[in-house]
C-alpha cells in the first residue's frame, strides 16, 4: 500500500485544484468507495506476497490500478441485478459482498473457498450475491451474460445482467453474436469494457482498427459511451443512467470504461511493453489517492477517520490470511460434488 498512500507531494499537489471542487456526493457515499478500493487493493497486494511464497499456486491476475470500476459499480446496481466478469475478477467479487476470508481461502485452494476451493484465482462464484464470477476463458462470460439476461427477462423481473469483459475480448466473435442477439431481442443487459489498454501484453493500438472501443456498439444501434474508470463517481452515474435505460426495456447498453492496470497481465508478466512514464502516468491519476485528496481537501473526513477505515481492512485481510492458511483443503472423495445434479425427470423411461 505505500506505494500508492505514501505519494510524492508533488502528486498530490497536481490533483488538489480538482479535489477541491465542491463533492458531489454524501460523506457515506465517499467513505464507502474509499473503503471498496482500499480492501481491493489491500487483498491483492496481499494476494501478491502469498502468490510469492508459493502458497497461492496456478493463473493469477490482480485488480491494482481498476478499483474504481468495483467502486462505482457496487452504487450503480441493485443486490438483485446478476454480474458475470473475466478472470481479473477479485476486486469485483469483494465489492459485490463476497466476504474476504472466503475469497482468500479460495485463492489457497482450501475447502472454506467460495466454491470450496475447487475454482481458484479466475473462477469465484457465489449465488447469495447474484455473481457469476470469474470465467477463465477470454470472452467466454460475454454469452453468458446474455443468457443471464435472457432469464431475467423470461421471469420478468426488473433485474439487469452486468456483463464485463476486457479489451482483448472485445475481439471474440462471441461478442458481435451475443450484441446482435441482445439488441435483437432487447435483453436486459449491461456490457462494460474494462479497457486497461492491454490484452495480454498486446496494446489496443496493435490489434484493433476501432481504438475507442465503445464505437463497437454503433455496429448494433447499441447505446454506447465511454467512461473515467479511474474515477467512481463516473462510473457511478454512467451506471445509473445504463441502468435507467435498461429496466425501461430498452434493451442492452454499453460502456467503455477506460483505466489501467498497474501490475502485469498476471504474476508472471514483468509488463516490459510499457515504458515507466506511461505507468506514472496513470498512476498520478490513482482513484486512491485522488479521493483521499479530495475528502481531506474538502473537509468531507479527516485523515482519522480515513486511517480508521485503513486499520480495520488491514486487520481484516491479515485475519483472512490467517483464516486461508489454517483452513483444511478439499478432501479427495468431495472431487465429484458440486459438478453434477441428478435430477429425475417424468418423461423419462428407463
Amino acid at each position: 500500500m505505500a506505494e500508492v498512500l505514501s505519494k510524492k507531494k508533488t502528486v498530490a499537489k497536481k490533483s488538489t485544484a480538482k479535489s477541491k471542487a465542491k463533492p458531489k456526493y454524501s460523506k457515506k457515499q465517499y467513505l464507502s468507495w474509499f473503503e471498496i478500493m482500499y480492501r481491493v487493493r489491500k487483498f491483492e497486494e496481499r494476494t501478491l506476497y502469498a502468490y510469492s511464497q508459493q502458497k497461492i499456486r496456478g493463473f493469477c491476475h490482480v485488480y491494482i490500478g481498476q478499483e474504481a470500476i468495483a467502486a462505482g459499480l457496487t452504487s450503480g446496481i441493485t443486490k438483485e441485478d446478476k454480474l458475470v466478469t473475466a478472470y481479473r475478477q477479485h476486486g469485483v467479487a469483494l465489492a459485490r459482498g463476497l466476504d474476504s476470508n472466503s475469497c482468500m481461502a479460495e485463492l489457497f485452494g482450501k475447502s472454506t473457498g467460495c466454491v470450496k476451493g475447487k475454482g481458484g484465482s479466475m473462477h469465484f462464484f457465489s449465488k447469495d450475491h447474484n455473481y457469476f464470477g470469474g470465467n477463465g476463458i477470454v470472452g467466454a462470460q460475454i454469452p453468458i451474460g446474455t443468457g443471464i439476461a435472457f432469464a431475467e427477462q423470461y421471469r420478468g423481473t426488473k433485474n439487469l445482467c452486468v456483463t464485463m469483459f476486457g479489451d482483448g475480448a472485445a475481439r471474440q466473435g462471441a461478442l458481435y453474436e451475443s450484441f446482435n442477439m441482445a439488441m435483437t431481442w432487447k435483453l436486459p443487459v449491461l456490457y462494460i469494457c474494462e479497457n486497461n489498454k492491454y490484452a495480454m501484453g498486446t496494446s489496443v493500438e496493435r490489434t484493433s482498427n476501432v481504438q475507442e472501443l465503445y464505437k463497437i456498439g454503433s455496429a448494433f444501434d447499441m447505446p454506447s459511451e465511454p467512461v473515467d474508470g479511474m474515477s467512481p463517481e463516473a462510473v457511478h452515474e454512467a451506471l445509473l443512467k445504463a441502468a435507467k435505460h435498461i429496466r425501461s426495456g430498452k434493451g442492452p447498453y454499453y460502456l467503455e470504461i477506460n483505466t489501467y492496470r498497474y501490475r502485469g497481465h498476471s504474476v508472471s508478466d514483468p509488463a516490459k511493453y510499457r515504458t515507466k512514464d506511461e505507468l506514472n502516468e496513470y498512476k498520478e491519476k490513482d482513484p486512491i489517492v485522488l479521493i483521499v485528496n479530495k475528502m481531506i481537501d474538502t473537509k468531507l473526513a479527516t485523515q482519522a477517520e480515513i486511517d480508521k477505515i485503513k486499520v480495520a481492512i488491514d486487520q481484516e485481510i491479515e485475519d483472512a490470511l490467517k483464516f486461508a492458511e489454517e483452513s483444511d483443503f478439499p478432501l479427495g472423495s468431495e472431487l465429484y460434488d458440486d459438478n453434477y445434479v441428478q435430477k429425475d425427470y417424468p418423461f423419462i423411461v428407463d
